[in-house]
């Protein structure tokens, strides 16, 4: 069954392609909205042959506090150990707290760093984005800027029509011991 974006924000699982322009783009992917149980996400992949997933599907991701950080990192860390890949899509606002985690140091990371620009159309030629810092000479060597039409080529857009053909998935069925 395809699902559009309010169907995506009200079901746990969903399988589709990669369309956005990463390391896995094409790879059939489990998309997962929110917190789950790290064995039902490794018997899903298993039993889809899936080794791709996408957490903080449909603007999910939202940790508010030490154990909303925790929960996200006892989902996420094992899934890496095994070598699983990881897109973790986040706010522009989480990167202090993505980088305190220790997700960047495996391979198999892809953090997916979402800045929110409404009405980009409606800016000029002259519209830049800054790479910027927390202040002059924090955390970074300087700044890079960008013009924002040089951001916007054609090879790396996703089209909002290219995310169809994806299917709700179910949990798996608990196994008694």
């Amino acid at each position: 069954m395809a699902i559009d974006t309010s169907g995506r924000q009200q079901v746990d699982y969903f399988i589709g392609q990669e369309v956005e322009h990463t390391a896995m783009r094409g790879e059939p992917t489990l998309f997962v909205v929110g917190i789950k149980p790290v064995e039902e996400l490794i018997a899903i992949a298993q039993r889809e042959n899936l080794r791709h997933f996408y957490f903080g599907t449909s603007q999910c991701f939202h940790p508010h506090s030490p154990y909303d950080w925790a929960q996200w990192d006892d989902m996420i860390k094992p899934l890496l150990i095994k070598d699983f890949w990881v897109t973790l899509d986040f706010g522009v606002e989480y990167c202090r707290d993505i980088n305190e985690q220790c997700w960047n140091e495996y391979n198999t990371f892809i953090p997916m760093i979402s800045v929110k620009i409404p009405y980009i159309r409606q800016y000029n030629y002259n519209a830049t984005v800054k790479i910027d810092d927390n202040t002059w000479g924090d955390t970074n060597p300087g700044v890079w800027c960008h013009q924002l039409n040089a951001l916007m080529d054609r090879r790396v857009y996703t089209d909002w029509k290219d995310y169809v053909g994806d299917t709700v998935v179910a949990p798996v069925e608990a196994v008694d011991e």
